[in-house]
């Protein structure tokens, strides 16, 4: 997924908390290291996560400031959002091996960074990408180490492990979603995918998980879920969006990608139901071209915009970002987890407008979700 910075992340009292944390994690990791390997690897996991946004802890942070409406985070907190990070980058590196992708954040993707300091190597871009693999592999350990660590107590751990377990198995099964996806007018499939693979470990559990550390009970976990559920399929939304249309320089990757590999989205997904058979057939031939070049994408971005596409995934990113806003109750949130709350929705809509450096059509077709 594309970075979509957090709300006030620079000046967020919370983000600190979390980065230091896992800062301090990975320095004793190195310092206790069982192998001469894990300096190697902890200078990786340290670059790759130089570029993030740390989306997913602070919204654990606003869930739990939901239910307790205090100021300063427990330890418990810091150290499950902390790990909810780790488990991003996971998540990212193995999706990149998976995708093929040359960029992350703007960077060579992990793979390819891994390769690279591998040069001499007689198949150094094999080894880069099996290396990646175990990269990611030793993040996802790490992360549940740094729930272990977090000193959770009985009451805690009962609801917060439920919750932790089913979230990966959410993010496990829509990557496979995505994998298996084919190239169709398939739009439920596409929405599944957004709804497991990044709705789910982007918003929907890190807040509830919060929510849950701080003692929240049913009601309040319950909108948590309505509200992340909403705003994470908002999430994917425009991602697919700056997938095709947006500006590389902000994105910090191509806006070719997601051709080539014809990955299937809830935009290529409306596109090809509304398409007439000339449009069809050109989306046929280009979409999922790995040699797709820049005046074809083009091509490709005319009939997303004129066959409605592009209207409509917009119009479902507002729908979306309504429904979120309604879960907000004033009863069960605290003014202060709302407000942010309220922030980071703004920040979805905000996003698949202003990071959008194409210009659109005079006139566009309006069509109804399928």
């Amino acid at each position: 997924m594309r970075t979509l910075r957090s709300p006030g992340w620079e000046s967020d009292e919370y983000g600190p908390a979390v980065e230091s944390a896992l800062a301090q994690f990975l320095a004793e990791k190195q310092r206790a290291a069982v192998t001469p390997q894990v300096g190697m690897f902890v200078g990786w996991l340290r670059e790759f996560l130089a570029g993030g946004k740390y989306l997913r802890p602070l919204v654990c942070c606003y869930g739990w400031l939901a239910a307790d409406g205090g100021g300063r985070l427990s330890d418990q907190v810091v150290g499950v959002a902390a790990s909810l990070e780790l488990f991003h980058a996971f998540a990212l590196i193995h999706d990149d091996v998976m995708d093929g992708s040359d960029l992350r954040r703007g960077r060579p993707a992990a793979h390819r960074r891994i390769a690279a300091c591998h040069s001499g190597h007689r198949d150094a871009e094999r080894l880069g990408v099996n290396t990646a693999i175990l990269l990611g592999d030793l993040a996802l350990g790490w992360s549940f180490e740094l729930v272990h660590a977090a000193g959770l107590n009985t009451s805690q751990a009962a609801v917060v492990w439920p919750l932790l377990d089913a979230m990966r198995v959410a993010t496990m099964s829509g990557q496979y979603l995505d994998l298996a996806a084919a190239g169709d007018a398939d739009l439920d499939a596409a929405l599944a995918i957004a709804r497991y693979k990044t709705a789910a470990y982007t918003v929907d559990y890190p807040l509830r998980v919060g929510a849950a550390l701080a003692g929240a009970g049913p009601q309040l976990l319950s909108a948590c879920s309505t509200y992340g559920t909403a705003l994470g399929e908002a999430f994917q939304l425009h991602d697919d969006l700056l997938g095709v249309f947006g500006d590389p320089e902000h994105t910090g990757k191509p806006a070719i990608d997601d051709l080539r590999t014809g990955k299937h989205t809830a935009l290529l997904a409306v596109a090809l139901h509304n398409a007439d058979p000339d449009q069809r057939r050109v989306l046929d031939q280009l979409v999922g071209d790995p040699d797709l070049d820049e005046p074809g994408a083009d091509r490709v971005r005319s009939i997303l915009t004129a066959t409605g596409a592009r209207a409509t995934v917009e119009d479902m990113i507002a729908d979306r970002h309504h429904r979120a806003l309604t879960a907000l109750a004033p009863d069960l949130f605290a003014p202060a987890a709302a407000d942010r709350l309220r922030q980071l929705a703004a920040a979805a809509v905000d996003k698949a407008r202003a990071e959008d450096s194409r210009s659109k059509p005079a006139a566009t077709q309006a069509v109804p979700e399928p």
